[in-house]
């Protein structure tokens, strides 16, 4: 039910005839009650008329449901299963006597319902029906009450009969997010107090999945209901707005999850932290981290890195250690590293680091003195960079560029046979190959020949163990060669023909 059409219900008066009638989505002039006794009951057909010849009530009846669609035939039977209930007293066990109100829900396909309920009942859980039956209190006088046009009638039958129940709460467990709004809109419209404060209650308590949570939110902001009540439910979604204070503290809670997971103990439960962090905060592209938090953190990696190579180069030699712990250790460390890598360039602020790993001159030592089979994953670090920017997604100057490939290429060279073999899984040859050529095609002509021409020398004889960069050699030919050449006015046709 929307809220227009919760608020009109609301407004709605009472009309001049033996009937009390209002409708949640009309909008009509002021009205206002009366009270009459029930009609009678049709006349008996008379005894010759065939009662054969054509088909009863009941079969056109039963005709009409065969043909309704499966939803609403299913929720016809529900709310037939309803007053079933209700009739046998299995919902209630008031002793109220006989019904004086004759309460008519007509749904807006035109199916109606009637249930003998009692005026004592709605006067007192229902402030709107009191406000409008406070001022006829004769005995013995049946009202007639419709209400009409209803978007889900079985639920304005269900919260007529949660009005004779004496444990709210308890009738409503299990039942689900949905249908709990659904009963607090029209407990809101019909001013049933104690319905609107057990179905807030139980939004409270209860579990939402990610899709109820935005259902929920949008009925609590468009109904207008106590704000303690709906502020402690909307706690579970919402924090109070941002401020310094606010966002000091959420740095502190992102960096303490960040160096927890650099620091776990578990292999396994690093890993599957370091892709749901990731994913979180891919997700929120909006978020804007503490550029200081991310990069306190990088100077910690490279300091561990540092520390762990240092140690592992006095200790290579050393019998009585297990190198398969070293390899680990190293692995570690890079792999940290390369993650907040990862991260920086996620959030676009990668520009910085790459200036801080092409100074990283007495790393770069230590990685060389290393056998290779210990060190190769520090090289992934300066490949990611590569494809960074070769995607254009970290913006650094020429000199930088320049840089980050004097200190680190040589290094992604040699390692670069054990990457493939080792990392075969987790490294795309081909992403890496196309980073590195398209980052080195950024360069200056007198750069790019520099860089081509030695890896022309190691691609010859290395091989598949050293990245294949063909595609960058061949566009720096061109640019170096035939493009200058044919922009020559003469001899431009047999230079044309010469390196065709």
């Amino acid at each position: 039910m929307a809220s227009r059409e919760v608020s009109t219900m609301i407004k709605q008066g009472f009309i001049a005839d033996p009937s009390l009638s209002f409708s949640p989505s009309r909008i009509t002039s002021p009205v206002k009650f009366s009270t009459a006794s029930p009609p009678p009951p049709p006349p008996p057909p008379p005894p010759n008329e065939s009662t054969h010849s054509n088909p009863t009530l009941f079969d056109m009846m039963s005709d009409e449901h065969n043909r309704e669609p499966p939803p609403r035939r299913k929720s016809h039977a529900r709310v037939a299963q309803i007053l079933t209930e209700f009739k046998n007293g299995v919902v209630y066990g008031h002793s109220l006597g006989p019904s004086d109100v004759k309460l008519t829900v007509v749904g807006k396909d035109g199916y109606r319902v009637t249930m003998d309920v009692h005026r004592k009942v709605l006067s007192e859980k229902s402030r709107f029906f009191m406000e409008k039956m406070n001022s006829r209190r004769e005995k013995g006088v049946s009202h007639m009450v419709e209400i009409s046009e209803c978007d889900e009638l079985e639920i304005y039958v269900e919260t007529v009969v949660l009005m004779y129940s004496d444990d709210l709460k308890k009738k409503l467990i299990g039942e689900n997010v949905i249908k709990i709004l659904a009963l607090l809109k029209v407990s809101a419209a019909i001013m049933f107090d104690e319905g609107v404060e057990s179905c807030l209650q139980h939004l409270e308590a209860a579990p939402w999945s990610e899709d109820e949570e935005e259902i929920v939110v949008s009925c609590l902001e468009e109904l207008h209901l106590p704000a303690d009540s709906v502020t402690l439910i909307l706690q579970r979604v919402s924090s109070e707005p941002s401020t310094s204070s606010t966002r000091t503290r959420t740095d502190d809670i992102f960096l303490k999850l960040l160096t927890g997971v650099l620091q776990a103990k578990d292999d396994k439960a690093r890993r599957e932290m370091k892709v749901l962090i990731f994913k979180l905060i891919r997700e929120e592209a909006d978020y804007d981290v503490s550029k200081d938090t991310l990069y306190g953190l990088c100077h910690r990696c490279l300091t561990s890195l540092v520390l762990c190579l240092s140690e592992v180069t006095t200790q290579m030699n050393d019998p009585g250690k297990d190198r398969g712990a070293l390899m680990g250790e190293i692995a570690r460390e890079a792999e940290n590293m390369l993650w907040m890598v990862d991260i920086l360039i996620e959030k676009k602020m990668c520009d910085e680091f790459v200036k801080l790993w092409a100074d990283q001159k007495e790393l770069a030592n230590l990685h060389s003195k290393i056998p290779t089979m210990y060190r190769h994953e520090i090289s992934k670090i300066t490949a990611q960079i590569c494809v960074g920017i070769g995607k254009g997604r970290i913006l650094v100057n020429r000199e930088t560029r320049f840089a980050v490939l004097n200190t680190w290429l040589e290094a992604l060279y040699d390692d670069f046979g054990w990457m493939r073999r080792l990392s075969s899984r987790s490294l795309d040859r081909k992403l890496v190959e196309d980073g590195l050529s398209q980052t080195i095609l950024t360069l200056s002509l007198r750069q790019q020949q520099v860089i081509l021409m030695k890896w022309f020398d190691r691609f010859l004889s290395k091989g598949d163990d050293c990245p294949n960069v063909q595609r960058a050699f061949e566009v720096w030919w061109r640019r170096a060669f035939i493009r200058q050449v044919l922009t020559e006015p003469d001899g431009s046709q047999l230079q044309i023909t010469l390196y065709d």
